[in-house]
């Protein structure tokens, strides 16, 4: 599956290159966030330049809209193409902060506003929303069904999910630390970015990359928490290495979900090891420490940072992460980048409910 067009919008910026140097260059847009109501850490990575009481449902659109057009202009479409079909991943969006009119209603509004001919396909699968609109997205081309699928992630900050994780426990009182000994908790963000994916290029333009597989799988555990024993990540990178027809030894490097809750971060020390072994060394590294948890737009924007990652062969440090946790099978980039080799990339999401997704990525001939 070729990938045709990519972009984002993260509390680093919007710009594809500018940001991937911040990361490169170890920045982190968590900066202090004011909120009305009490919460154990006032931090977030917000977009910039969007007004902090913007109606959540109008945030999400405009969080939405600049990556989306960008993504489509890289692939050199126009958004009235009848081709595209659009399918867009969030967990909530402003669904919680909103009067209860459809989740899928913000969706409809984006297609409408910019001008796309078709209604587009929503997903809602916690944080892993991004991850699956893709898979869905290479599901429908696969099939037939669709030529051209524009997919990606939009998710932004409101009150509700901010107090929500403050009273579940996830959210640290201090700093998000992925694989660190010291690690307590997440940091919420705000984010989207998209991809343009078709099978059969008949046109003018540069491929990014390639999708060349996804594996999924739930644990069924609980609402919230995770199988500790980490299989469900096993069986989703396992699954996604034989949709792509390779093995361990084939992946370079992975985006990891690294969200910088002991739970997660230890379920997915085991899943590694278990994974890979002493068989292959890739690399791992995480976004979240720069960007936030941006919930159900974490896929979308991991993906991207993969497609970079192969492309420029390294990936940045993780934010946050001085010592790392003890037992973690693989490298991990602390303090400066790390070169990485040709081949694979990975990215793992986790999510509530279970949802488990790997997507494999090749850089381009």
């Amino acid at each position: 599956m070729l990938i045709t067009g990519m972009a984002w919008n993260t509390a680093l910026g919007a710009d594809t290159d500018g940001v991937w140097r911040a990361l490169l260059a170890g920045q982190s847009g968590v900066a202090p966030v004011a909120s009305a109501y009490p919460l154990r850490n006032d931090r977030a990575a917000a977009l910039p330049g969007l007004p902090a009481d913007l109606d959540p449902v109008r945030r999400q659109f405009e969080a939405g809209a600049k990556p989306l057009r960008a993504a489509l202009a890289e692939a050199g479409l126009e958004p009235a193409d009848p081709r595209l079909r659009l399918v867009l991943g969030t967990s909530y969006g402003a669904h919680l902060d909103v009067p209860p009119d459809g989740l899928d209603l913000w969706g409809a509004t984006l297609a409408s506003e910019l001008g796309l001919a078709r209604r587009p396909l929503m997903v809602s699968t916690a944080c892993s929303a991004g991850s699956d609109a893709i898979a869905v997205g290479a599901a429908l081309i696969d099939a037939g069904e669709e030529e051209i699928c524009v997919v990606g992630g939009v998710d932004v900050l409101t009150p509700a999910k901010r107090l929500g994780h403050s009273a579940l426990g996830t959210m640290s009182p201090t700093a998000l630390r992925s694989f660190d000994a010291a690690h307590d908790g997440t940091i919420l963000g705000e984010g989207a970015a998209f991809l343009v994916l078709e099978k059969d290029l008949d046109r003018r333009v540069r491929p990014l990359g390639r999708l060349i597989g996804v594996g999924a799988a739930n644990d069924a555990a609980g609402p919230t928490a995770p199988d500790p024993s980490g299989d469900t990540v096993v069986r989703a990178v396992r699954a996604a290495l034989a949709a792509a027809g390779r093995n361990t030894g084939d992946v370079a490097v992975i985006n990891a979900h690294g969200s910088g809750t002991p739970v997660n971060d230890d379920i997915e020390s085991l899943a590694f090891t278990t994974a890979f072994g002493e068989a292959a060394a890739p690399v791992v590294f995480a976004t979240k420490g720069a960007f936030g948890h941006t919930l159900g737009a974490t896929g979308a924007l991991e993906a991207v940072a993969v497609l970079l990652a192969l492309r420029d062969g390294r990936v940045p440090p993780i934010a946050g992460l001085e010592t790392v946790m003890p037992g973690f099978p693989l490298p991990l980039p602390t303090g400066a980048p790390l070169p990485i080799t040709a081949g694979l990339g990975l990215s793992v999401t986790i999510g509530f409910g279970g949802f488990t997704t790997c997507l494999a990525l090749e850089a381009a001939a």
